[in-house]
């Protein structure tokens, strides 16, 4: 899965012109779009505080967009130079023009805007399904990946939880367009209300203005007409990832990942396993894992001081001669927490 398109892109820079109205942006934040053939990504940049800073990459999960590292990024801005993609056919990035919402799909964007931007190696973070993508990424172009964060990286399970059931059935064809017709009279805020319950470990932890936020996002994806589509299509391909053996299996890809890993687990998280925090140590070589006890899927949204800690410890390690440290072998757990 390399990119071997012939990259006809405008100078990123250049490409960072505001879309007045489409998508909020927070202070500090630029926002702008990146054109490649048959793709143009929307990237929300959060540029570091001094020149020279290593690029951060950071990939949101399935129904994110960028917005969603909007609280983590400043909090790194003196260490990294980060950059937030909205996935094709998420946030405000078109659909992709082969209609392809597989994981090797996504991840190949990632990949094709990091060689055409030639910002790697970067400093990688994925959350759920972007955690998906960017094991994918690591696994197949080490060169372009510095270290690797995974928030409830969405790693296949055994034994998936009641709760992750019905966005795992967003997968089955009609169903998408049926849940459609049945909510059709639900309202912005009835939505995110529920979608914050399933992703939260404490909703009543969202301030109002966060949650204004998310209902003014919400309005603006139920009026895109390939909303419901790209959801259905990209959980499609995280179940088909779920079902692939082989090389092609992400536990086997997760082996083969050469970059210093920090792993984050919510005890709350109803659509990730917290009980697969170990497995994961234990799979790739140079891991270490923080467990949050109280957070649930996006503990980047909710524990942002503390997820930032750790990767500012996992990046300064990173940077260091590693000196034949033994710790650093598969499933060390280098770093572990409580919030």
């Amino acid at each position: 899965m390399s990119s071997t398109e012939s990259p006809r892109v405008p100078d990123v820079a250049a490409a960072v012109t505001p879309k007045p109205g489409a998508v909020r942006v927070a202070e500090g934040e630029r926002i702008g779009s990146v054109a490649l053939p048959g793709l143009t990504l929307t990237v929300r940049s959060r540029p570091g505080t001094r020149e020279g800073l290593p690029p951060a990459l950071y990939v949101h999960g399935l129904g994110g967009s960028s917005q969603n590292w909007s609280a983590l990024m400043p909090l790194l801005e003196d260490v990294v130079d980060g950059e937030a993609i909205d996935l094709p056919g998420f946030g405000d990035s078109p659909p992709p023009d082969d209609g392809d919402y597989s994981v090797t799909g996504h991840a190949r964007a990632v990949i094709r805007h990091l060689d055409a931007a030639g910002r790697g190696p970067v400093h990688l973070v994925g959350n759920s399904l972007g955690g998906a993508i960017t094991t994918r990424v690591a696994a197949v172009r080490p060169d372009l990946v510095r270290t690797l964060t995974l928030v409830s990286p969405a790693l296949p399970e055994i034994r998936v939880q009641r709760t992750a059931v019905p966005t795992a059935l967003l997968a089955v064809p009609g169903v998408a367009s049926l849940f459609t017709r049945l909510t059709r009279e639900w309202t912005a805020e009835q939505r995110v209300r529920g979608v914050m319950a399933l992703c939260y470990g404490d909703p009543d932890n969202v301030s109002p203005e966060g949650f204004r936020a998310a209902v003014e996002e919400m309005e603006r994806r139920l009026q895109l007409p390939y909303f419901w589509d790209a959801m259905a299509r990209s959980a499609r391909g995280v179940v088909n990832a779920y079902t692939l053996g082989g090389q092609h299996g992400l536990w086997r890809q997760a082996e083969r990942v050469l970059a210093p890993t920090l792993l984050v687990y919510g005890g709350r998280d109803q659509l990730v396993s917290y009980r697969m925090a170990s497995r994961a140590a234990r799979t790739f070589r140079s891991s270490r894992l923080l467990t949050l006890p109280d957070a649930g899927h996006v503990a980047m949204m909710e524990y942002p001081d503390t997820v930032a800690t750790a990767m500012r410890e996992l990046l300064a390690d990173a940077a260091e001669p590693t000196g034949g440290d033994e710790t650093s072998g598969r499933g060390a757990e280098a770093a572990s927490g409580t919030a």
